[in-house]
């Protein structure tokens, strides 16, 4: 499966402790993230990480492509709601798409949580299915 990884600044930290914490079963699976975020996930897992461009340089819209080509299976996006992005349109489009697309989406730690548990499950098989 494919798995996009977004954080935002505020946010970064989070995902890479996630990482960490979901490392084997991320392992199983293609990773892709926007630059600093794929970069600070390849320093503290270990893992092969597709980078895109840093998300406020084009990296968001990037996602955007592969989300509306079908290419994401699943989406992690931890999000710092209290401050507003410059890109805040290409943000937006990111979750628009993966709703239009039918792609799991987690906006916050409890979801993505549930998500990587279903994808370790193989509730996710489905998504091969769809494509």
């Amino acid at each position: 499966m494919n798995i996009g990884l977004i954080a935002h600044d505020a946010k970064k930290t989070l995902m890479q402790n996630f990482c960490i914490a979901y490392r084997a079963i991320l392992a199983k699976n293609e990773l892709y993230a926007t630059g600093t975020t794929g970069r600070l996930v390849e320093e503290v897992t270990n893992l092969s990480v597709h980078k895109f461009l840093a998300g406020h340089l084009g990296g968001m819209q990037q996602f955007g492509v592969e989300i509306e080509h079908n290419q994401m299976d699943l989406v992690i996006f931890l999000r710092d709601a209290l401050t507003s992005k410059s890109h805040e349109p290409d943000v937006n489009q990111v979750v628009r798409m993966c709703d239009i697309h039918n792609i799991p989406l987690a906006t916050n730690l409890a979801t993505a949580e549930l998500l990587i548990k279903s994808l370790d499950r193989g509730d996710m098989e489905w998504r091969e299915m769809y494509k």
